[in-house]
């Protein structure tokens, strides 16, 4: 594992995926690897973390995640633009080398069973709450977060640092049609005293 890799303590996972990254889903059954990029990963919980994850019926990794019960998602970088748009676009199904072709470095961290895409900016490890409901109608899965990481040259103290960073460690959002985007630069607002209970 990358040396600049640290945990992410549980109650600051959400943070990791919260400004709304196209994201990288790994898993593994059965001694097949495949990753895939989303775009439609949300946080969905502080304490026990959770989130969800759209997962198309057709991709291979939705059924080594509904064979595993297991997988992680990773936060690619700006630098890893072809690398996600490659994930997207391919299928293991048809393209039994894509992980080969599309140039994917794979590590391990002991005690957790996906595998983890190299070169992110952060990683959550995740583990299936099954809600076949939601699965098969609304290809809907939702997760507990297991595990989280990020490297610490652009996350730290339990906070995104992009403006710090150089530009390649940007995250990305995808539009449509192989369009995306990195984020911005960040903005403040003031605080204002409010007079009323709630928003």
């Amino acid at each position: 594992m990358d040396s600049y890799i640290s945990p992410v303590e549980l109650k600051n996972a959400y943070r990791l995926i919260n400004h709304g990254p196209t994201v990288l889903i790994s898993a593994t059954h059965r001694g097949v690897e495949n990753v895939m990029a989303a775009a439609w990963a949300c946080a969905l919980d502080f304490s026990p973390p959770r989130l969800t994850v759209v997962l198309d019926k057709t991709s291979r990794t939705r059924e080594l995640i509904e064979r595993s019960s297991r997988f992680a998602i990773q936060v690619p970088t700006a630098a890893q633009l072809q690398l996600t748009r490659d994930l997207g676009t391919t299928s293991l199904v048809t393209e039994p080398c894509k992980l080969v072709d599309s140039g994917v470095e794979l590590f391990y961290i002991d005690g957790y069973e996906a595998p983890f895409v190299a070169g992110c900016s952060a990683w959550l490890a995740c583990e299936v709450i099954v809600e076949p409901h939601n699965q098969k109608t609304y290809d809907l899965f939702i997760a507990s977060v297991t595990g989280a990481w990020a490297d610490r040259r652009v996350f730290q103290d339990g906070h995104w640092n992009f403006e710090n960073a150089e530009p390649q460690w940007r995250s990305l959002h995808y539009i449509a049609g192989g369009q995306f985007y990195a984020i911005g630069e960040p903005l403040r607002a003031q605080a204002q005293e409010s007079t009323t209970a709630g928003a």
